[in-house]
């Protein structure tokens, strides 16, 4: 069932960048793999992912060694400081900076192991109050401060859109953060190369891959269902 999943999301990657004239290459799927057990992220990975996506910090540290090597790690719920420690040598990337203590915390854990770390800054593109992230105004000015720190660098940027049931309300969202993404990138900032698109999750992939997107977080898509409290309804992915 995981493999026939997988395939028919990836049918519906090529199809949306076929419809923006991009190229699936273009386009990272994340396999959000958050509470799931490694033997379904076994069978993912047979199928040919390896691109794998954790909410929290503890299932990638718990998860890490039981995996092949060649698996690529991202850090895509919201990040405490504390918790860096668990993921800073497991993770290709962390798509969840929201704060300038977070960065620096992050800058100062890959410093002491004499790496730089790939970050995303976490935008809160429709200002909802009960989601993480940076206003879209206050965004570049965010991203100048945290360029100084030599131990990261800022690829891009990250939303996690409104839940609805019309993935069409999404697309303003996806194609406003899409131009800020632009802007930014066209600002020269270094240390910044903003080239990095992460939004889209299973109920919407596609309308964000046709306003940009190069890469999408799926989870249910692949996993299929699981119960979500009343808390992160608005997070599902």
């Amino acid at each position: 069932m995981l493999k026939e999943n997988l395939a028919a999301v990836e049918q519906r990657i090529a199809e949306a960048c076929a419809r923006a004239g991009r190229s699936r290459d273009e386009v990272t799927l994340i396999a959000v793999s958050k509470t799931k057990p490694v033997e379904m992220l076994s069978e993912v990975y047979d199928a040919g992912t390896r691109d794998f996506g954790e909410n929290k910090p503890q299932e990638i540290r718990d998860k890490y060694p039981q995996l092949p090597e060649d698996i690529r790690w991202h850090m895509i719920g919201h990040l405490q400081r504390n918790k860096i420690k668990y993921i800073i040598d497991k993770v290709c990337m962390i798509h969840s900076v929201d704060s300038l203590r977070l960065a620096q915390a992050i800058d100062e854990a890959a410093e002491k192991l004499g790496i730089v770390m790939p970050v995303l800054v976490e935008v809160n593109v429709a200002g909802e109050e009960s989601k993480d992230g940076i206003r879209p105004e206050e965004t570049e000015d965010f991203v100048r401060k945290i360029s100084v720190l030599p131990h990261i660098h800022v690829e891009g940027l990250m939303t996690i859109a409104p839940y609805t049931e019309n993935p069409e309300e999404n697309r303003p969202y996806f194609r406003n953060l899409s131009k800020l993404c632009v802007d930014i990138r066209e600002k020269n900032i270094d240390n910044v190369s903003m080239y990095s698109l992460s939004m889209g999750m299973t109920g919407d992939y596609e309308i964000a891959i046709e306003e940009g997107a190069t890469m999408v977080r799926v989870g249910t898509g692949i996993f299929g269902e699981r119960f979500y409290p009343r808390a992160e309804a608005d997070g599902r992915v």
